[in-house]
Order: C-alpha cells, then sequence, then structure tokens
C-alpha cells in the first residue's frame, strides 16, 4: 500500500440542478493533518458526507488506502477505519457517557465493547471523570470532547473533524487542539474542517480551500492563505 491514505479524484456531488462539488481531486497521506476550509456554502460539509458515505457522489471516486468506497455504507466505512465527528454533537440523550462510547465499540467492529475499552476512549479525550453523567450535564467543549471520544472508539486510520471548535472559548479551542495533536502523535491521520482560522493553520500541515464547490488552492498553510484568490473568496479582502 502507498502512503497516500485517501485519495478522491474527480469527485462532483448535485443536487437537482445545483452543483455543490465539481472535480475535487484530492490525497491525504498517511499520518498527515490536513485542514480543508472555506467559506460557507462552499462544499466542504457535501464532500465529507460523500467521503463518509452519507451521500453519493455523482461524479469521480473515493480510495481508502488503495480500495475503492463505492457501495460502501457508512458503517462500512467505519469498519473500514474512516470516522468522522458532527458540526452539532449528536450523542444518545438516553444513554449515560460511557454507554455513548460503547455503541460505536459495539458496532463498529473494530474493538471490544467493554466498560475497560469505553473509559480508555474517555480518558483519552480526558472524560473519565463524567462517565456516568448524562450527556445533558456535560459543557459543549465536554459535549465536543465525547464526540471525539465516540469517533475514536473505531480506532481510526483517518478522522474527519468537522467544527468542533465552533463556539468555543480561546481555552477550550486550546484543549480541543491538544487532543487533536494527541490522537495525530498515535498514528491517526486527520481532515480539519473549521471556521476557527488560528485553530486551523496551527493544527494543519496543509491546507484544500473549496469555494463554491471546487477546491481552488491546495499547499502550505503560508502559502495559501497568502494568495489572492483566497483572501478575497474567504477572508473577505
Amino acid at each position: 500500500m502507498s502512503d497516500v491514505v485517501l485519495r478522491a479524484h474527480a469527485v462532483g456531488k448535485r443536487f437537482g440542478g445545483f452543483t455543490a462539488l465539481s472535480g475535487i481531486d484530492l490525497e491525504v497521506r498517511a499520518g498527515e493533518r490536513l485542514g480543508l476550509i472555506g467559506p460557507n456554502g462552499s462544499g466542504k460539509s457535501t464532500f465529507t458526507n460523500c467521503l463518509a458515505g452519507a451521500f453519493p457522489s455523482h461524479d469521480g471516486s473515493f480510495t481508502f488506502k488503495d480500495a475503492p468506497l463505492a457501495g460502501l455504507k457508512p458503517h462500512q466505512r467505519a469498519r473500514q477505519g474512516l470516522a468522522r465527528t458532527f458540526q452539532l454533537p449528536r450523542p444518545f440523550r438516553g444513554l449515560t457517557v460511557a454507554e455513548n462510547v460503547r455503541v460505536p465499540l459495539s458496532f463498529g467492529g473494530r474493538g471490544a465493547a467493554t466498560m475497560e475499552s469505553a473509559m480508555a476512549c474517555l480518558e483519552s479525550v480526558d472524560l473519565a471523570g463524567k462517565a456516568h453523567r448524562m450527556p445533558k450535564e456535560l459543557t459543549q467543549v465536554e459535549l465536543r470532547r465525547l464526540e471525539l471520544a465516540r469517533a475514536t472508539a473505531l480506532q481510526p486510520e483517518l478522522l474527519i473533524v468537522d467544527e468542533a471548535m465552533a463556539g468555543l472559548s480561546h481555552t477550550e479551542v486550546d484543549q480541543i487542539l491538544a487532543l487533536l495533536f494527541r490522537l495525530n502523535e498515535g498514528g491517526t491521520t486527520i481532515i480539519m474542517i473549521e471556521h476557527v482560522m488560528r485553530a486551523v493553520t496551527e493544527f494543519s500541515q496543509r491546507l484544500a480551500v473549496l469555494v463554491a464547490g471546487r477546491k481552488i488552492a491546495d499547499g502550505p498553510p503560508a502559502d495559501v492563505l497568502a494568495l489572492p484568490a483566497v483572501e478575497e473568496a474567504y477572508l473577505g479582502r
């Protein structure tokens, strides 16, 4: 297997007469930290949903670990090692924090659904002390940590983190960044989709920029953010 863990080739997606994605090419290498940015409506969430299997793409293809993803449902992609978080945390409200983590452990097919395994996941995101609480008792940053714990319970090789820092304070953003750096150092490849520019530039080794469903830039963060097209489309300069 090559060191490219993910390849998106000419990916396109339409909703009726609206083209949400067009000709998206993207490669992500094993262990890489990639930031995917763009203004609202640029296609970031659509790209994520196509990659994770929530939407079928109309054009192009995804290849994960040299194997095509076409035809695989989201849970099948998760079992292959592809996991995601959601912009809005979606815990099971009637389950405790620990039970929320045991669900992906049970159905993800990549680990044992024991309390010990669930606690290890919670410890990795500094939530072990809230294991027996209900989700409604958690703060916003704790809910984001729970979302990460549920995703990492799948033992993903590639994790897509979708706006995990929206609405968080400066200190809370730093807490989530520290968790993501720790996951990456443990071998997890991470795609970060984020509007908090301080966070995405600090975390990412490379930035890809989507605007109006097309990729307009891809490269080192400083170089990408200095491009006039990116400044105009994303930064409003």
